[in-house]
């Protein structure tokens, strides 16, 4: 049976406000309390629950962006099926993006850019819109401001963002359900939180090589039409 925690006791474990829990709850990111008389408590599910959605506001997900995202959760979801998602949300890649300011980016990028430029680049994902501040893959700009020196149109870039965003979101859950019901069972006792994320920062190198190795493929055999 899972541990019984207080209010007072969660805030404690998650590192929120009561304020913030309860707004979270009016909003059905996490379920309401427990019943124990007039007492309210909470188990590993809203512990997971909340710690999820303090990872996606790290990732910059907007409230309504929250709110999509969790309901396509199950309502029966176990902690372990909500932790394998918030370790998911970790970077695929070895260098995180760059908190800057638009002036900064525009310095990186050697010249001053406009609204279109900065949709283009978002829509390449090489730039991501975050409340005050612009989130940058540096690694990333190059490739993007040749693009943009290229007259790489804006809704073309937004048009792949589609194609990537609906084939990717469908590798993701794909490959969560391997690592669900493939992965985990093959360790004695189950998977803990800790040994998962190893094993996906292990995995992710390899996962992001086999993919590009798998588009370039497909990308020559399409050229072959």
């Amino acid at each position: 049976m899972d541990e019984l925690l207080t209010l007072e006791e969660l805030t404690t474990r998650v590192g929120m406000s009561v304020r913030n829990i309860r707004f979270y709850t009016t909003k059905g990111l996490v379920p309401p309390p427990i019943r124990r008389g007039r007492s309210g408590y909470y188990n590993d599910s809203h512990v997971a629950r909340l710690e999820l959605v303090r990872e996606l506001q790290n990732h910059g997900f907007t409230l309504t962006a929250i709110e999509r995202y969790v309901a396509d959760i199950p309502d029966d979801a176990s902690p372990e099926d909500i932790a394998l998602r918030r370790t998911m949300l970790a970077p695929w890649q070895a260098d995180l993006p760059v908190a800057m300011s638009r002036a900064e980016l525009s310095r990186r990028a050697g010249r001053e850019l406009s609204n279109d430029d900065l949709d283009t680049l978002v829509a390449l994902g090489v730039v991501r819109r975050r409340q005050h501040q612009l989130a940058v893959a540096v690694s990333q700009l190059p490739n993007g401001m040749r693009l943009l020196d290229l007259g790489f149109p804006a809704e073309v870039a937004a048009a792949a963002k589609q194609v990537f965003q609906a084939h990717g979101r469908e590798m993701a859950d794909e490959l969560e359900d391997v690592i669900r019901t493939r992965l985990a069972p093959a360790y004695d006792g189950g998977m803990d939180d800790a040994r998962l994320r190893e094993v996906l920062e292990r995995l992710k190198p390899l996962s992001v090589g086999g993919l590009v190795t798998a588009y370039e493929s497909s990308v020559t055999k399409a050229a072959r039409r």
